[in-house]
């Protein structure tokens, strides 16, 4: 089985750090034609696209922040401006703000919602219309979360932000299955990032050695990595996962409901 984005143009968001700096690799690897990366990190996203324009992909990169409102619309345009149509999209970037029922403020509610559910959703719209408009088939893939089952207590309203974002998934590949336009998604378990370590050993204080703390609670004596996450997402991009849509696999060291 050849896994290969041959002549596809693909928009990663989220494509600084992370899973999306991974899958952006990954992506690069099976061979896309194009690539349109956006972040909010201007310099990551810079060195990102500078990283990957030696692998024989087109690269541009775009800084938007998914908090505004204008953003899905104004990535999908730039994207169609310089590579001329989407025939991939991957929604990485997302917020792990904790906030729970005791805590949770609307602020909270409100950015959370707008960059892991409003913002994938109106990116799936914009690049769907493209694949829609020229009878082309598509791929998206929505990096989730396995908090959408039900997620930490501290986790409340991200776990709904990925609930709602795995029912749009859904959604979306039903409603477009008859265009040839594929739409799955990946719950992610806990994955040793950039920004995880930042929450972890900045934010909640855990220090610098809180990874090794918490490989030591997890089956396999680590946390899963950002280039497994990419790899899953690859296959579900390509046609090699096809005729595959509507799917939302668990990458996690559990099963769940065991």
């Amino acid at each position: 089985m050849k896994v290969s984005l041959e002549g596809k143009v693909a928009i990663v968001t989220g494509a600084a750090s992370g899973i999306g700096k991974a899958a952006a690799r990954e992506i690069a690897a099976a061979g896309t034609e194009a690539l349109f990366l956006t972040d909010r990190d201007a310099t990551g996203c810079a060195a990102v696209a500078d990283e990957l324009s030696g692998t024989g992909a087109m690269v541009a990169c775009g800084t938007f922040d998914l908090i505004d409102e204008t953003a899905p619309e104004e990535i999908v345009s730039a994207a169609l401006g310089r590579f001329g149509r989407i025939d991939a999209l991957v929604n990485a970037a997302a917020l792990t703000t904790r906030a729970s029922f005791e805590d949770a403020a609307l602020d909270d509610w409100d950015t959370l919602f707008a960059v892991n559910a409003r913002a994938p959703f109106f990116l799936m719209q914009k690049a769907i219309a493209d694949m829609r408009q020229r009878e082309a088939p598509g791929s998206i893939v929505n990096v989730l979360s396995v908090n959408a089952h039900c997620g930490a207590p501290e986790l409340a309203v991200y776990s709904a932000t990925k609930g709602a974002l795995q029912t749009l998934t859904k959604n979306a590949a039903n409603a477009y299955l008859a265009d040839r336009i594929r739409v799955n998604g990946l719950n992610l378990g806990w994955a040793l990032t950039e920004s995880e370590h930042h929450m972890q050993a900045v934010t909640l204080g855990l220090g610098e050695a809180w990874a090794d703390e918490a490989a030591k609670r997890m089956p396999l004596g680590r946390l899963i990595q950002p280039a497994e996450a990419a790899r899953q997402i690859t296959f579900m991009l390509s046609d090699a996962s096809a005729p595959m849509t509507g799917v939302v696999t668990d990458l996690e060291q559990k099963v769940t409901g065991a």
